[in-house]
């Protein structure tokens, strides 16, 4: 897992597991769905709907144009907003 050992807004004293693309990963109390991939060293979270080239992180925030996932019923879910 590549994480800083403190800073942020998440608590690392909480861990949750959960399933991405069929694996199992875990992430902290506090994450959105892309830093917790990311600590994880998940680098490709989506395709390109057009042509199905890779899609990473590209930012932090909530303009994120590239991080688009489905949770459950729900598609098109920026992963820099889904906790």
């Amino acid at each position: 897992m590549s994480r800083l050992p403190e800073g942020g807004r998440i608590d690392r004293s909480r861990p949750i597991r959960f399933t991405f693309n069929g694996h199992t990963y875990q992430g902290c109390a506090g994450d959105t769905l892309a830093s917790a991939l990311l600590a994880n060293d998940v680098r490709i979270v989506a395709r390109s709907v057009t042509y199905g080239r890779p899609r990473g992180v590209f930012s932090a925030g909530s303009e994120e144009p590239n991080a688009l996932v489905q949770v459950g019923s729900e598609t098109m879910l920026r992963a820099t907003q889904v906790e």
